[in-house]
């Protein structure tokens, strides 16, 4: 620790130099205004200032005071003062001083001052980390916001299809069990194509946070620029998304890579054709029969997106059945899992997402979705989902399609 002392009294320059300087400390005991500004403008900083309040007054004290908490305001001072100018000191302590020492006759006070000295620099340190700590978290929570703000507050559905979607951010317990919502990487966008086609998007970034968010925020941005293109094959729009997000170190720096299952639902034909990179499987139910199946299997699920480029991707077709429910979903609904006995129960995994959907298929779609997040926390057993959850589910009957 550097301590840097402005001193009153020559006479005691020598035994506070002698004190202070116990272990590893460097001290410097300055005399007077002149040569204590002269060592504040050197060029190593100092950790803490030792200041008389009587330098050599209390008046001009006070005025070198402000002057260096003006001037250097991130430097702790721990005043000292004479037992008789204890009430002196308080207009120190309320403009910045962080600490004070009374100076007792005898001299006591120094075999305690080192220890003051300690706790005033530990306790500067601490309100900074936490002043930094606040200005991340107000950050992060813009970032989540921003990335919130991309996903679609409210889906227009062709007659006779109902479309409904959430997204829920991670939440962690930190110190004291106050719950902290992060920034996080998933994304969904569901729209409609002029020639009756409905387009389904879900994607989820690798890893959370900001870095996370800031990729979504990317893909986002070439979704938005290459829609228009309209894209008749998933496997070649999600080749596109690829090789540009190959282009952005933002996504794949650190080995960072997003996950995306693209849909495109032809209307008229009711066949669904869809493309995976690395993302889960969509599910359909049949809701004449009750039956969930996936897709298809596992290995349909491509190469992640921002990994290498020129990849090609797999173009998968299904023609769906006349009343369905088709489920598009990151991996934050089936991973979720109890925290205190993870490997006892495993994951709530697509057994559960299935169990959900067939005790809610005769309820309301908005219901079917609202079921889905409740029972996947209720298995956390309160521990939360740790990952980001996006759902998007769509609902079609064809009796009631007007012909």
């Amino acid at each position: 620790m550097r301590i840097l002392v402005g001193w009153d009294n020559p006479e005691q320059a020598d035994l506070l130099g002698m004190y202070l300087g116990i272990g590893d400390h460097e001290v410097t005991v300055t005399l007077g205004c002149e040569e204590l500004t002269t060592k504040l403008n050197s060029s190593d900083p100092w950790d803490v200032l030792f200041l008389s309040i009587t330098l050599p007054d209390v008046e001009t004290g006070f005025e070198t005071f402000k002057t260096i908490k003006r001037n250097w305001p991130d430097l702790p001072i721990v005043g000292a003062c004479q037992t008789g100018d204890v009430y002196r000191v308080v207009r120190f302590m309320t403009n910045g001083m962080s600490a004070y020492a009374i100076r007792d006759e005898q001299g006591d006070y120094m075999f305690m001052l080192l220890a003051v000295l300690e706790s005033a620099v530990e306790a500067v340190r601490a309100m900074r980390d936490q002043q930094v700590a606040e200005k991340l978290r107000e950050e992060v929570q813009s970032v989540r916001k921003l990335q919130e703000s991309m996903i679609p507050a409210h889906i227009d559905a062709p007659q006779g299809c109902t479309i409904v979607a959430r997204y829920e951010p991670s939440q962690i317990r930190v110190a004291g069990g106050r719950v902290v919502t992060m920034a996080g990487g998933d994304y969904y966008d569901v729209f409609t194509l002029g020639d009756n086609h409905i387009v389904l998007l879900v994607g989820d970034a690798s890893g959370h946070g900001m870095k996370a968010a800031m990729s979504i925020m990317v893909m986002h941005t070439l979704v938005r620029m290459i829609r228009t293109q309209r894209y008749k094959n998933t496997a070649a729009f999600v080749a596109e998304i690829n090789n540009q997000l190959c282009q952005h170190s933002v996504v794949n720096e650190e080995g960072g890579f997003i996950t995306l299952c693209y849909g495109l639902l032809q209307l008229d034909t009711n066949e669904l054709q869809w493309t995976s990179a690395g993302h889960p499987i969509p599910l359909v139910q049949n809701l004449v029969t009750g039956e969930i199946r996936a897709l298809e299997v596992d290995s349909a699920a491509g190469l992640p997106l921002a990994i290498y480029p020129d990849i090609e991707y797999d173009t998968f077709t299904h023609k769906l059945p006349d009343k369905y429910r088709l489920l598009f979903y990151t991996d934050g609904l089936q991973e979720a899992f109890p925290e205190h006995k993870p490997t006892k129960t495993g994951e709530f995994g697509v057994d559960g997402i299935t169990q959900t959907m067939q005790s809610r298929l005769g309820v309301p779609v908005q219901e079917a979705l609202q079921s889905l997040f409740d029972d996947s926390e209720a298995y956390t057993e309160g521990s939360g989902r740790h990952d980001d959850t996006s759902v998007v589910l769509l609902e079609r009957d064809l009796a009631f399609v007007p012909v």
